[in-house]
């Protein structure tokens, strides 16, 4: 079965500095039929002017996961990481049983554009952690590349949760096929451009929310932008 949610049925939040689309209920936004799916609580397609950002702020208990679409976006944390991660990077904080840090446009002259997604974990308490790594257009296009997972294979980094996350670009004749196991539950996210599920037409900021099949295809996309969660 596939619930469709469309990008313009998001909450939405303009502080001005940042402008931010929320795919489930997030801050003062509230919506009952959408406060996640499974461990997925997240996704904030976040869009920051230049010189500015979030201030130092803490969680605790969560896997966040920062994927940069334009621009480049600064993080530093209690734990003692710094960088700046850019289009291709994908960031995951482990915040554990507490972790303080900051996010900032680097960029001075354009704004920076991401998705900000929370996972919440399937242990409570641990050592906080981070992660980065960087995966090439050229490894992602026409296919589902793997970007994290519980146990870091393929190169992934390595979230709390038996989740798995997939990036993938598609254009034209372009296609991919996710074999879906038993009881899992497949939320497709379209960061951008334009893209089939399984014959359906998603466009940038839409979504699909898939449960009781085998599998799922992607295809017949128009400079698509795609990332798939595959969770219990």
């Amino acid at each position: 079965m596939i619930e469709m949610r469309r990008g313009s049925d998001r909450g939405y939040a303009d502080h001005g500095w940042l402008k931010s689309f929320h795919s489930f209920s997030f801050a003062g936004y509230r919506d009952p039929a959408h406060m996640g799916f499974g461990p997925l609580i997240v996704i904030n397609e976040d869009r920051i002017a230049p010189g500015t950002g979030f201030g130092t702020h803490g969680h605790r208990d969560m896997e966040i996961v920062s994927y940069v679409l334009d621009g480049a976006l600064a993080h530093r944390d209690s734990m003692g990481n710094g960088s700046v991660i850019r289009p291709g990077d994908v960031q995951r904080m482990s915040a554990g049983r507490g972790v303080q840090h900051s996010e900032f446009n680097h960029e001075q002259q354009g704004e920076t554009h991401f998705l900000q997604i929370w996972i919440e974990p399937a242990v409570r308490g641990i050592d906080p952690g981070y992660e980065e790594k960087h995966f090439d257009a050229s490894a992602k296009r026409g296919r589902l590349r793997l970007v994290a997972s519980s146990d870091g294979r393929d190169g992934s980094v390595r979230i709390h949760q038996n989740a798995s996350v997939y990036a993938g670009l598609f254009d034209g004749d372009e296609a991919a096929t996710l074999q879906v196991a038993a009881g899992r539950r497949i939320y497709v996210h379209v960061a951008r451009g334009s893209v089939q599920v399984d014959g359906q037409r998603l466009d940038a900021g839409d979504a699909a929310k898939i449960t009781d099949q085998t599998s799922i295809r992607i295809d017949a996309g128009v400079q698509a932008e795609v990332l798939v969660f595959d969770l219990p």
